[in-house]
């Protein structure tokens, strides 16, 4: 049979007598190496079903005697260890909540999941933008998840606050286009509008522009001033 199986093994995959040996005392390693996980998964999972049922046991006869379990009659496992505990509960014991707007590229850093970089990339967002008048646009932010964006109230109040405007009837093309919400053609399209049809007096006016949708006008007219 071994002869058979170094002949096929010549044959039909091309092995050298050396490599044919050396592949026939890798087929047991390789078994092994694939029955040994299964093996040891199905002792621990059989361990684990003798566990549960021996702990169930145990609150069963705790609870027939008319004790209330608080908490786990087994040292090495607590029925607490599955909730989720407030990690920043300790944390903001020692901590002034202060308005998001006073925050800096150093306060910032408080939030788990905030590091220097992303820090930075949250205050010059804003500085773009001219201040955030809601706690959405921070999703806006490269980097900054949906989750760390919830951990920041823990520590800050959200405040909107603009504090540079875009006076939209005197500012020129290059400073409208420097605004993280106005492209450049869209802002040629605004001024040559103005340049047409006189100064707007309202987001309303900007609506009049047909190839724009309101809701995009909804979102800048915040900073803008008519």
């Amino acid at each position: 049979m071994k002869t058979n199986l170094f002949f096929w093994l010549k044959s039909y995959l091309g092995f050298s007598n050396k490599e044919s040996r050396g592949f026939v005392l890798l087929i047991p390693v390789l078994i092994f190496m694939i029955i040994i996980p299964s093996l040891i998964n199905k002792v621990r999972s059989s361990k684990a079903e003798d566990y549960e049922l021996l702990y169930q046991e145990k609150v069963d006869s705790l609870e027939k005697i008319g004790m209330k379990l608080v908490s786990s009659p087994d040292p090495v496992f607590n029925p607490q260890d599955t909730i989720k505990n407030n990690s920043s509960s300790k944390k903001l014991e020692n901590l002034n909540r202060i308005p998001f707007s006073e925050a800096d590229s150093i306060t910032l850093q408080i939030v788990s999941g905030i590091g220097p970089s992303t820090a930075s990339r949250i205050i010059k967002y804003g500085n773009q933008l001219g201040g955030f008048y809601s706690s959405s646009q921070l999703l806006e932010v490269y980097g900054l998840k949906a989750e760390t964006v919830e951990l920041m109230w823990d520590y800050f109040d959200f405040d909107p606050l603009i504090y540079r405007k875009i006076p939209i009837n005197e500012v020129e093309l290059e400073e409208l286009s420097k605004h993280p919400y106005i492209s450049y053609s869209e802002a040629k399209v605004i001024l040559a509008y103005r340049n047409q049809h006189g100064k707007f007096n309202s987001k309303e006016d900007l609506k009049k522009i047909k190839i724009f949708k309101s809701e995009w006008i909804d979102k800048i007219a915040p900073y803008l001033t008519f």
